[in-house]
């Protein structure tokens, strides 16, 4: 792993997960995440990318699945903390956006009241301190903040807005971690240059650190500083983004390269076509 001062790391883990009876999903996992930072991480479907997620949120199921080891963030160990704690820190501190944004909203609640729900469950204060907070975060994803959007439904939306409206959610406690689980996945090729494009800029005006878990390489040679690379729940490989896609050392990660699409070059009738 590439070596960072200690004082800038904000989370650090040395993980392995199993669920019962059946061979480690994870195995001595080490990550590193520093303040401000875009982290990708790699991995074709299987690979454990969403398990180490879930481990980071306290979301595994402690009856079934088997962590050991340690998360550590902002100093605390999270591995040791009980539920209650744990919900203190997820949507305040750590929050995540997953992939399809339609069936995280909830489709009964106007916007608003989810907005609401979301501010309420980390702050206290009157109706007009909540709408101003809700009123800075739908500004910071290029949403409107008027009563015409806010009385709107999920389903009365784009998936683009209603992605934006889930990162808005994400970051109205101004969280310190952001993870996106495969959050452009679900978008068109236009509308997923967009949502990478405020990822980016808002890790830059906040700096928010963000854990980009992906399988599409071209968007995280877009957005991310660093990348680890997870294959059958090992990191096998980590470094910046450039040494990492450029040079990559790994047979693994030079397979994956090698599987990138390319675009056809234009022939001479095609190019004197475009003349």
């Amino acid at each position: 792993m590439t070596e960072s001062p200690q004082d800038d790391v904000l989370l650090s883990a040395k993980l392995s997960v199993s669920y019962r009876g059946k061979p480690p999903v994870l195995r001595n996992v080490e990550l590193e995440i520093q303040q401000g930072e875009v982290l990708g991480l790699i991995g074709q479907s299987g690979s454990g990318k969403s398990t180490l997620a879930m481990a980071i949120l306290g979301l595994l199921d402690r009856k079934r699945i088997h962590a050991e080891g340690s998360i550590r963030f902002e100093g605390t160990e999270l591995l040791t903390l009980h539920e209650s704690q744990l919900r203190s820190l997820r949507g305040r501190k750590i929050t995540l956006v997953l992939q399809s944004p339609l069936s995280s909203l909830n489709p009964a609640l106007k916007i608003r009241t989810q907005l609401r729900e979301t501010w309420r469950a980390h702050a206290s204060g009157t109706s007009s301190d909540c709408d101003r907070a809700i009123g800075s975060a739908l500004n910071s994803v290029s949403l409107p903040s008027d009563d015409d959007f806010l009385r709107k439904y999920p389903a009365q939306m784009s998936v683009g807005q209603a992605q934006r409206v889930l990162i808005a959610m994400a970051v109205l406690h101004r969280p310190a971690l952001l993870i996106a689980d495969e959050a452009t996945s679900a978008l068109d090729v236009i509308t997923q240059a967009e949502i990478l494009k405020l990822f980016r800029e808002l890790n830059q005006n906040s700096r928010m650190a963000i854990l980009y878990i992906s399988h599409d390489l071209a968007s995280v040679a877009g957005i991310c500083d660093r990348v680890a690379i997870l294959h059958q729940g090992q990191i096998v490989e980590s470094g910046t983004t450039h040494q990492v896609l450029t040079a990559p050392a790994h047979e693994y990660t030079q397979r994956l390269m090698a599987a990138m699409p390319r675009m056809p070059q234009p022939t001479a009738a095609g190019k004197a076509a475009a003349r």
